[in-house]
Protein backbone atom coordinates (compact mmCIF):
# COMPACT_ATOMS: atom_id res chain seq x y z
CA UNK A 1 0.00 0.00 0.00
CA UNK A 2 1.32 3.43 -0.95
CA UNK A 3 2.18 5.29 2.24
CA UNK A 4 0.55 8.53 1.08
CA UNK A 5 -2.90 6.87 1.17
CA UNK A 6 -2.80 7.01 4.97
CA UNK A 7 -3.32 10.78 4.75
CA UNK A 8 -6.63 10.26 2.96
CA UNK A 9 -7.80 7.82 5.63
CA UNK A 10 -6.69 10.10 8.46
CA UNK A 11 -8.46 13.06 6.86
CA UNK A 12 -11.70 11.07 6.67
CA UNK A 13 -11.34 9.80 10.25
CA UNK A 14 -10.57 13.22 11.80
CA UNK A 15 -13.26 15.04 9.79
CA UNK A 16 -15.93 12.45 10.59
CA UNK A 17 -14.94 12.44 14.27
CA UNK A 18 -15.26 16.22 14.51
CA UNK A 19 -18.60 16.44 12.67
CA UNK A 20 -20.29 13.64 14.58
CA UNK A 21 -18.68 14.64 17.87
CA UNK A 22 -20.16 18.13 17.55
CA UNK A 23 -23.51 16.66 16.54
CA UNK A 24 -23.51 14.46 19.64
CA UNK A 25 -22.79 17.48 21.86
CA UNK A 26 -25.66 19.38 20.24
CA UNK A 27 -27.92 16.46 21.16
CA UNK A 28 -26.63 16.59 24.78
CA UNK A 29 -24.78 13.27 24.38
CA UNK A 30 -21.09 12.61 25.10
CA UNK A 31 -18.80 13.48 22.21
CA UNK A 32 -17.33 9.98 22.33
CA UNK A 33 -20.72 8.55 21.27
CA UNK A 34 -20.66 10.66 18.10
CA UNK A 35 -17.10 9.58 17.33
CA UNK A 36 -17.96 5.90 17.68
CA UNK A 37 -20.95 6.34 15.38
CA UNK A 38 -18.67 8.13 12.90
CA UNK A 39 -16.44 5.04 12.86
CA UNK A 40 -19.44 2.81 12.27
CA UNK A 41 -20.56 4.92 9.31
CA UNK A 42 -17.22 5.31 7.53
CA UNK A 43 -16.11 1.76 8.36
CA UNK A 44 -16.83 -1.56 6.66
CA UNK A 45 -20.23 -1.85 8.36
CA UNK A 46 -21.78 0.95 6.25
CA UNK A 47 -19.83 3.06 3.74
CA UNK A 48 -16.51 1.22 3.72
CA UNK A 49 -14.46 4.42 3.31
CA UNK A 50 -11.83 3.31 5.82
CA UNK A 51 -10.83 -0.22 6.80
CA UNK A 52 -8.58 -1.40 9.60
CA UNK A 53 -6.39 -4.20 8.30
CA UNK A 54 -2.78 -5.28 8.08
CA UNK A 55 -2.13 -2.77 5.29
CA UNK A 56 -3.53 0.10 7.32
CA UNK A 57 -1.84 -0.52 10.65
CA UNK A 58 -0.85 3.16 11.02
CA UNK A 59 -4.35 4.01 12.25
CA UNK A 60 -4.18 1.13 14.74
CA UNK A 61 -0.83 2.41 16.07
CA UNK A 62 -2.14 5.97 16.35
CA UNK A 63 -5.21 4.66 18.16
CA UNK A 64 -2.92 2.90 20.64
CA UNK A 65 -1.13 6.20 21.30
CA UNK A 66 -4.58 7.72 21.82
CA UNK A 67 -5.34 5.16 24.53
CA UNK A 68 -2.07 5.93 26.27
CA UNK A 69 -2.73 9.68 26.19
CA UNK A 70 -6.26 9.24 27.54
CA UNK A 71 -5.06 7.17 30.48
CA UNK A 72 -2.07 9.45 31.14
CA UNK A 73 -4.41 12.46 31.17
CA UNK A 74 -6.84 10.64 33.46
CA UNK A 75 -4.01 10.14 35.94
CA UNK A 76 -2.94 13.78 35.67
CA UNK A 77 -6.49 14.95 36.35
CA UNK A 78 -6.79 12.86 39.52
CA UNK A 79 -6.30 14.74 42.78
CA UNK A 80 -4.22 12.24 44.73
CA UNK A 81 -4.66 13.97 48.09
CA UNK A 82 -8.43 13.98 47.79
CA UNK A 83 -8.36 10.41 46.49
CA UNK A 84 -6.41 9.26 49.58
CA UNK A 85 -8.75 11.22 51.86
CA UNK A 86 -11.93 10.19 50.11
CA UNK A 87 -13.08 7.96 52.93
CA UNK A 88 -13.79 4.30 53.59
CA UNK A 89 -17.36 4.52 52.29
CA UNK A 90 -16.30 5.60 48.79
CA UNK A 91 -13.70 2.82 48.72
CA UNK A 92 -16.26 0.18 49.69
CA UNK A 93 -18.81 1.49 47.16
CA UNK A 94 -16.14 1.41 44.45
CA UNK A 95 -15.04 -2.14 45.33
CA UNK A 96 -18.61 -3.47 45.34
CA UNK A 97 -19.30 -1.41 42.20
CA UNK A 98 -16.55 -3.40 40.48
CA UNK A 99 -17.23 -6.82 42.02
CA UNK A 100 -20.99 -7.06 41.35
CA UNK A 101 -20.82 -6.12 37.62
CA UNK A 102 -17.78 -8.41 37.21
CA UNK A 103 -19.75 -11.37 38.59
CA UNK A 104 -22.88 -10.34 36.68
CA UNK A 105 -21.06 -10.15 33.35
CA UNK A 106 -19.24 -13.43 34.02
CA UNK A 107 -22.47 -15.29 34.82
CA UNK A 108 -24.38 -13.76 31.90
CA UNK A 109 -21.75 -14.76 29.33
CA UNK A 110 -21.19 -18.20 30.90
CA UNK A 111 -24.84 -19.24 31.00
CA UNK A 112 -25.86 -17.54 27.74
CA UNK A 113 -23.15 -19.16 25.61
CA UNK A 114 -22.02 -22.21 27.55
CA UNK A 115 -25.07 -23.13 29.61
CA UNK A 116 -23.02 -23.02 32.80
CA UNK A 117 -19.72 -21.91 34.29
CA UNK A 118 -16.76 -23.04 32.13
CA UNK A 119 -13.83 -24.92 33.62
CA UNK A 120 -11.55 -22.62 35.59
CA UNK A 121 -8.47 -21.64 33.59
CA UNK A 122 -10.00 -22.48 30.21
CA UNK A 123 -10.18 -19.96 27.36
CA UNK A 124 -13.97 -19.91 27.72
CA UNK A 125 -13.60 -19.12 31.44
CA UNK A 126 -11.37 -16.11 30.75
CA UNK A 127 -13.65 -14.90 27.96
CA UNK A 128 -16.51 -14.82 30.46
CA UNK A 129 -14.36 -13.09 33.10
CA UNK A 130 -13.29 -10.50 30.56
CA UNK A 131 -16.88 -9.68 29.57
CA UNK A 132 -17.47 -9.00 33.26
CA UNK A 133 -14.32 -6.87 33.39
CA UNK A 134 -15.69 -4.65 30.63
CA UNK A 135 -18.70 -3.94 32.84
CA UNK A 136 -16.62 -2.73 35.81
CA UNK A 137 -15.45 0.74 34.75
CA UNK A 138 -17.52 3.85 35.51
CA UNK A 139 -17.38 6.99 33.35
CA UNK A 140 -17.90 9.81 35.83
CA UNK A 141 -17.82 12.65 33.29
CA UNK A 142 -21.51 12.49 32.39
CA UNK A 143 -22.66 12.22 36.01
CA UNK A 144 -20.45 15.15 37.04
CA UNK A 145 -21.88 17.33 34.27
CA UNK A 146 -25.44 16.54 35.37
CA UNK A 147 -24.58 17.23 39.02
CA UNK A 148 -23.06 20.56 38.02
CA UNK A 149 -26.17 21.53 36.07
CA UNK A 150 -28.38 20.61 39.03
CA UNK A 151 -26.13 22.42 41.52
CA UNK A 152 -25.53 19.16 43.41
CA UNK A 153 -21.84 18.63 42.74
CA UNK A 154 -21.01 19.89 46.26
CA UNK A 155 -23.62 17.68 47.91
CA UNK A 156 -22.73 14.62 49.97
CA UNK A 157 -24.24 12.37 47.29
CA UNK A 158 -22.26 14.18 44.58
CA UNK A 159 -19.04 13.75 46.53
CA UNK A 160 -19.64 10.03 47.02
CA UNK A 161 -20.39 9.49 43.31
CA UNK A 162 -17.30 11.35 42.16
CA UNK A 163 -14.87 9.83 44.66
CA UNK A 164 -16.19 6.31 44.17
CA UNK A 165 -15.98 6.58 40.38
CA UNK A 166 -12.32 7.65 40.53
CA UNK A 167 -11.42 4.68 42.76
CA UNK A 168 -13.62 2.45 40.59
CA UNK A 169 -11.47 3.10 37.52
CA UNK A 170 -8.25 2.36 39.42
CA UNK A 171 -9.65 -0.98 40.63
CA UNK A 172 -10.97 -1.76 37.14
CA UNK A 173 -7.51 -1.31 35.64
CA UNK A 174 -5.99 -3.59 38.30
CA UNK A 175 -8.65 -6.23 37.51
CA UNK A 176 -7.77 -5.94 33.81
CA UNK A 177 -4.11 -6.51 34.69
CA UNK A 178 -4.95 -9.68 36.63
CA UNK A 179 -7.21 -11.09 33.91
CA UNK A 180 -4.66 -10.47 31.15
CA UNK A 181 -1.81 -11.96 33.17
CA UNK A 182 -3.73 -15.02 34.31
CA UNK A 183 -5.10 -15.79 30.83
CA UNK A 184 -1.70 -15.72 29.14
CA UNK A 185 -3.29 -14.35 25.95
CA UNK A 186 -1.52 -11.99 23.58
CA UNK A 187 1.65 -14.02 23.23
CA UNK A 188 2.53 -14.27 26.91
CA UNK A 189 2.59 -17.32 29.14
CA UNK A 190 -0.27 -18.08 31.45
CA UNK A 191 0.69 -17.24 35.03
CA UNK A 192 -0.49 -18.61 38.33
CA UNK A 193 -2.27 -16.33 40.77
CA UNK A 194 0.85 -16.17 42.95
CA UNK A 195 3.03 -15.01 40.07
CA UNK A 196 0.45 -12.43 39.01
CA UNK A 197 0.22 -11.05 42.55
CA UNK A 198 4.01 -10.89 42.72
CA UNK A 199 4.20 -9.02 39.39
CA UNK A 200 1.54 -6.55 40.50
CA UNK A 201 3.28 -5.95 43.83
CA UNK A 202 6.65 -5.51 42.11
CA UNK A 203 5.10 -3.08 39.64
CA UNK A 204 3.62 -0.99 42.43
CA UNK A 205 6.91 -1.02 44.34
CA UNK A 206 8.71 0.01 41.15
CA UNK A 207 6.13 2.74 40.57
CA UNK A 208 6.38 4.10 44.10
CA UNK A 209 10.20 4.15 44.17
CA UNK A 210 10.53 5.61 40.67
CA UNK A 211 7.56 7.88 41.34
CA UNK A 212 9.18 9.52 44.35
CA UNK A 213 12.32 10.23 42.29
CA UNK A 214 10.50 11.47 39.20
CA UNK A 215 8.04 13.55 41.22
CA UNK A 216 10.89 15.41 42.94
CA UNK A 217 12.70 15.89 39.63
CA UNK A 218 9.57 17.37 38.05
CA UNK A 219 8.95 19.46 41.15
CA UNK A 220 12.38 21.08 40.65
CA UNK A 221 11.79 21.47 36.90
CA UNK A 222 8.40 23.00 37.62
CA UNK A 223 10.00 25.54 39.94
CA UNK A 224 12.58 26.50 37.34
CA UNK A 225 10.43 26.24 34.20
CA UNK A 226 6.94 27.11 35.39
CA UNK A 227 4.41 26.92 32.53
CA UNK A 228 7.12 25.97 30.06
CA UNK A 229 6.52 23.53 27.22
CA UNK A 230 9.38 21.27 28.28
CA UNK A 231 7.27 20.10 31.24
CA UNK A 232 4.53 18.43 29.14
CA UNK A 233 7.14 17.17 26.65
CA UNK A 234 9.12 15.44 29.39
CA UNK A 235 5.89 14.32 31.03
CA UNK A 236 4.76 12.68 27.80
CA UNK A 237 8.10 10.88 27.50
CA UNK A 238 7.74 9.65 31.09
CA UNK A 239 4.19 8.42 30.39
CA UNK A 240 5.41 6.41 27.40
CA UNK A 241 8.33 4.95 29.36
CA UNK A 242 5.98 3.85 32.14
CA UNK A 243 3.62 2.29 29.60
CA UNK A 244 6.56 0.38 28.12
CA UNK A 245 7.95 -0.73 31.50
CA UNK A 246 4.55 -1.97 32.71
CA UNK A 247 4.13 -4.28 29.72
CA UNK A 248 7.75 -5.24 29.05
CA UNK A 249 9.07 -5.70 32.59
CA UNK A 250 6.03 -6.81 34.57
CA UNK A 251 3.56 -8.16 32.01
CA UNK A 252 1.02 -5.57 33.12
CA UNK A 253 -1.22 -3.66 30.70
CA UNK A 254 0.58 -0.66 29.19
CA UNK A 255 -2.39 1.59 30.01
CA UNK A 256 -1.78 0.81 33.70
CA UNK A 257 1.73 2.23 33.37
CA UNK A 258 0.46 5.34 31.57
CA UNK A 259 -2.18 5.89 34.25
CA UNK A 260 0.41 5.45 37.01
CA UNK A 261 2.66 8.05 35.32
CA UNK A 262 -0.21 10.52 35.39
CA UNK A 263 -0.86 9.79 39.08
CA UNK A 264 2.83 10.43 39.87
CA UNK A 265 2.72 13.86 38.21
CA UNK A 266 -0.80 14.87 39.27
CA UNK A 267 0.35 16.86 42.30
CA UNK A 268 3.11 18.96 40.74
CA UNK A 269 2.17 22.63 40.64
CA UNK A 270 1.63 22.75 36.87
CA UNK A 271 -0.15 19.41 36.51
CA UNK A 272 -3.16 21.23 35.02
CA UNK A 273 -0.88 22.84 32.44
CA UNK A 274 0.64 19.47 31.52
CA UNK A 275 -2.85 17.92 31.31
CA UNK A 276 -3.99 20.79 29.08
CA UNK A 277 -1.15 20.16 26.62
CA UNK A 278 -1.90 16.42 26.62
CA UNK A 279 -5.54 17.17 25.94
CA UNK A 280 -4.63 19.26 22.90
CA UNK A 281 -2.85 16.31 21.32
CA UNK A 282 -5.53 13.88 22.39
CA UNK A 283 -8.45 16.10 21.35
CA UNK A 284 -7.09 17.03 17.93
CA UNK A 285 -5.88 13.70 16.60
CA UNK A 286 -5.08 10.73 18.83
CA UNK A 287 -8.28 10.59 20.90
CA UNK A 288 -10.66 10.87 17.92
CA UNK A 289 -8.65 8.25 16.02
CA UNK A 290 -8.99 5.82 18.92
CA UNK A 291 -12.75 6.29 19.34
CA UNK A 292 -13.40 6.18 15.59
CA UNK A 293 -11.27 3.03 15.40
CA UNK A 294 -13.70 1.38 17.84
CA UNK A 295 -16.46 1.99 15.32
CA UNK A 296 -14.23 0.77 12.50
CA UNK A 297 -13.64 -2.50 14.36
CA UNK A 298 -17.36 -3.04 14.92
CA UNK A 299 -18.91 -5.08 12.16
CA UNK A 300 -22.50 -6.19 11.89
CA UNK A 301 -21.92 -8.76 9.16
CA UNK A 302 -21.94 -11.55 11.73
CA UNK A 303 -24.79 -10.07 13.76
CA UNK A 304 -27.21 -12.84 14.67
CA UNK A 305 -30.32 -12.93 16.81
CA UNK A 306 -28.23 -14.51 19.58
CA UNK A 307 -25.71 -11.65 19.59
CA UNK A 308 -28.52 -9.07 19.49
CA UNK A 309 -30.27 -10.68 22.47
CA UNK A 310 -26.96 -10.99 24.33
CA UNK A 311 -26.18 -7.30 23.64
CA UNK A 312 -29.51 -6.22 25.11
CA UNK A 313 -29.03 -8.45 28.16
CA UNK A 314 -25.45 -7.16 28.49
CA UNK A 315 -26.77 -3.59 28.76
CA UNK A 316 -29.46 -4.50 31.28
CA UNK A 317 -27.08 -6.50 33.50
CA UNK A 318 -24.32 -3.85 33.31
CA UNK A 319 -26.69 -1.05 34.37
CA UNK A 320 -28.54 -3.06 37.00
CA UNK A 321 -25.44 -4.45 38.72
CA UNK A 322 -23.94 -0.98 39.21
CA UNK A 323 -27.17 0.36 40.67
CA UNK A 324 -27.69 -2.70 42.91
CA UNK A 325 -24.06 -2.97 44.05
CA UNK A 326 -23.37 0.71 44.76
CA UNK A 327 -26.89 1.52 45.90
CA UNK A 328 -26.99 -1.34 48.40
CA UNK A 329 -23.76 -0.23 50.10
CA UNK A 330 -25.08 3.34 50.28
CA UNK A 331 -28.30 2.06 51.89
CA UNK A 332 -26.29 0.03 54.43
CA UNK A 333 -24.37 3.24 55.19
CA UNK A 334 -27.65 4.83 56.37
CA UNK A 335 -28.46 6.80 53.21
CA UNK A 336 -32.19 6.87 52.51
CA UNK A 337 -33.55 4.85 49.57
CA UNK A 338 -33.75 7.85 47.20
CA UNK A 339 -30.16 8.96 47.87
CA UNK A 340 -28.92 5.37 47.61
CA UNK A 341 -30.59 5.12 44.21
CA UNK A 342 -28.95 8.39 43.14
CA UNK A 343 -25.52 6.99 44.00
CA UNK A 344 -26.22 3.76 42.13
CA UNK A 345 -27.51 5.57 39.05
CA UNK A 346 -24.63 8.06 39.15
CA UNK A 347 -22.19 5.13 38.94
CA UNK A 348 -23.81 3.31 36.02
CA UNK A 349 -22.41 5.33 33.10
CA UNK A 350 -19.75 3.68 30.93
CA UNK A 351 -17.37 5.43 28.55
CA UNK A 352 -13.70 5.66 27.67
CA UNK A 353 -12.33 3.11 30.14
CA UNK A 354 -14.87 0.45 29.10
CA UNK A 355 -13.85 1.02 25.47
CA UNK A 356 -10.18 0.83 26.35
CA UNK A 357 -10.66 -2.42 28.26
CA UNK A 358 -12.68 -3.93 25.38
CA UNK A 359 -10.12 -2.76 22.84
CA UNK A 360 -7.29 -4.27 24.87
CA UNK A 361 -9.19 -7.56 25.07
CA UNK A 362 -9.66 -7.59 21.30
CA UNK A 363 -5.96 -6.90 20.73
CA UNK A 364 -4.86 -9.88 22.84
CA UNK A 365 -7.60 -12.24 21.67
CA UNK A 366 -9.69 -12.34 24.86
CA UNK A 367 -12.84 -10.97 23.27
CA UNK A 368 -14.31 -11.44 19.81
CA UNK A 369 -14.92 -8.46 17.54
CA UNK A 370 -18.63 -9.25 17.33
CA UNK A 371 -19.12 -8.30 21.01
CA UNK A 372 -18.08 -4.70 20.40
CA UNK A 373 -21.69 -4.02 19.43
CA UNK A 374 -22.73 -4.89 23.01
CA UNK A 375 -20.11 -2.54 24.50
CA UNK A 376 -21.08 0.34 22.22
CA UNK A 377 -24.78 -0.20 22.95
CA UNK A 378 -23.99 -0.11 26.68
CA UNK A 379 -22.13 3.20 26.37
CA UNK A 380 -24.88 4.81 24.31
CA UNK A 381 -27.72 3.58 26.55
CA UNK A 382 -25.98 4.50 29.82
CA UNK A 383 -25.03 7.92 28.43
CA UNK A 384 -28.65 8.65 27.59
CA UNK A 385 -30.33 7.04 30.61
CA UNK A 386 -28.11 8.36 33.42
CA UNK A 387 -28.76 12.13 32.96
CA UNK A 388 -32.50 11.58 32.59
CA UNK A 389 -32.83 9.38 35.70
CA UNK A 390 -30.53 11.56 37.84
CA UNK A 391 -32.53 14.68 36.99
CA UNK A 392 -35.76 12.92 37.95
CA UNK A 393 -34.27 11.67 41.24
CA UNK A 394 -32.93 15.12 42.21
CA UNK A 395 -36.12 16.92 41.23
CA UNK A 396 -37.63 18.73 44.20
CA UNK A 397 -34.67 18.06 46.53
CA UNK A 398 -33.59 20.73 48.98
CA UNK A 399 -30.13 22.25 48.46
CA UNK A 400 -27.58 20.27 50.46
CA UNK A 401 -24.53 21.56 48.67
CA UNK A 402 -22.70 22.40 51.84
CA UNK A 403 -21.83 18.81 52.68
CA UNK A 404 -18.16 18.42 52.10
CA UNK A 405 -18.34 19.61 48.53
CA UNK A 406 -15.17 21.68 48.47
CA UNK A 407 -12.98 18.64 47.86
CA UNK A 408 -15.35 17.24 45.26
CA UNK A 409 -15.39 20.44 43.28
CA UNK A 410 -11.61 20.54 43.42
CA UNK A 411 -11.38 17.04 41.93
CA UNK A 412 -13.96 17.77 39.23
CA UNK A 413 -12.36 21.03 38.21
CA UNK A 414 -8.79 19.73 38.35
CA UNK A 415 -8.80 19.51 34.55
CA UNK A 416 -9.52 23.22 34.09
CA UNK A 417 -6.85 24.60 31.72
CA UNK A 418 -4.14 26.80 33.18
CA UNK A 419 -3.03 29.91 31.31
CA UNK A 420 -0.22 28.94 28.93
CA UNK A 421 2.91 30.99 28.66
CA UNK A 422 5.09 28.43 26.79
Amino acid sequence: METYLIFKDLAIVIFAAEVFGLLARKLKAPQVVGQIIAGLLIGPSVLGLVNLNDNNSAIAYLAEIGVMLIMFSAGLETNLKDLLNTGLLSLIIACVGVFVPLIGGFLLFSFFYYGGIPAAGSKEFFEAVFMGTIMTATSVGISVQVLKELGKLKSKVGQIILSSAIIDDVIGIVVLTFVMSLSGEGGGESKGIGRVCLDVVLFFVFTIVLGIIIYNVFKLLNKKYSHHRRLPILGLAFGMIMAYCAEALFGIADITGAYAAGIILCNIKDSDYVAEKMDINSYMIFGPIFFVSIGLKTQFDGMTSDILIFSLLFVVVALATKVIGCGTIAKLAKFNFRDSLKIGVGMMTRGEVALIVASKGLAIGLVDQKYFAAVILLIICSSIATPIILKLLFKGDKDDSGSGGEKTEQIAENSAPAPAQS
